[in-house]
């Protein structure tokens, strides 16, 4: 793969997920990481890595983290992945 055009940690809010009906918090959860990688990192072709799927998903569908930290990457195709940033 080549080389990241631009790095960088986030720490993304994802209290907007009260919105959501109880049972799909996770679900929204999800979408706004993207959303938010999306608007920030200016790319429309995002891929989460399994890990940040996990972290959401760990407390059930119901209770997602109030906010959560990525590490984003840019390459020069335009594709941005993210992964979880180590504490």
């Amino acid at each position: 793969m080549a080389e990241a055009q631009k790095e960088q940690v986030y720490v993304i809010p994802l209290r907007d997920v009260k919105r959501a009906p109880c049972y799909k918090r996770a679900n929204a959860a999800i979408k706004d990481i993207r959303s938010y990688l999306e608007h920030h990192m200016k790319s429309d072709d995002v891929k989460l890595d399994k890990s940040i799927n996990e972290a959401v998903w760990a407390r059930g569908s119901q209770k997602p983290p109030r906010r959560i930290r990525v590490r984003a990457m840019k390459f020069e195709d335009g594709q941005v992945q993210a992964e979880l940033a180590e504490e």
